[in-house]
């Protein structure tokens, strides 16, 4: 009996999402995160983006931000004022205290989540932090879009975040099939609170 010792070809395919509010405007910031049928590769977790959040003009840029479990980000303070960064979220409690202009702090998250920033002298400032533990996650642009390639064919989970989705952990839950050539194309509406 022979047995082939030829590799079986991976299918991978890509996810095309339009993300919209209820009034079919574009929703930008929306974190997507995919579990592929085929699981998730090992090894380290890498994006194309810097995991660096900034503080200028008394915001945080960007104001959400994608990083993987485990990744150190850095807080450069670009403003003319001493910033004062903190969370009280489950997945990293934490503060960094006053650090002026020019000055960088950092902090390591350790823990899949969402994470909700503030800074205790700007009452004004918010941002996000979404640590994924999957290579294949990324956040809508202003037309509402997000592209993840090259996943394992078969019906993944996908999961959306926003921090205004009106949904149990501001999280949707979908099951969608990734085909084995081409894309799988899906306009997902999404419900929001409304910003203060």
């Amino acid at each position: 009996m022979l047995l082939s010792c030829a590799a079986t070809p991976v299918l991978a395919g890509d996810l095309n999402l339009k993300l919209v509010d209820a009034a079919g405007r574009p929703v930008s910031d929306a974190v997507v995160s995919v579990r592929p049928a085929g699981g998730i590769p090992t090894g380290p977790i890498r994006f194309p983006w810097p995991t660096t959040m900034i503080q200028q003009n008394v915001a945080f840029v960007p104001h959400v931000l994608v990083v993987p479990v485990g990744a150190t980000v850095r807080f450069p303070n670009k403003d003319k004022v001493r910033h004062h960064v903190y969370s009280f979220s489950r997945p990293a409690k934490f503060e960094i205290k006053l650090f002026g202009q020019d000055e960088t702090r950092s902090y390591t998250f350790k823990t899949a989540g969402a994470v909700a920033l503030g800074c205790n002298i700007h009452d004004q400032m918010t941002g996000f932090i979404k640590v994924v533990d999957t290579p294949f996650a990324t956040k809508s642009d202003t037309a509402g879009a997000a592209r993840i390639a090259g996943m394992a064919t078969g019906t993944a989970k996908v999961t959306i975040w926003h921090p205004l989705l009106r949904t149990k952990d501001n999280e949707l839950v979908l099951n969608i099939p990734i085909p084995g050539s081409g894309a799988a194309s899906k306009t997902v509406p999404l419900t929001l609170r409304s910003a203060r």
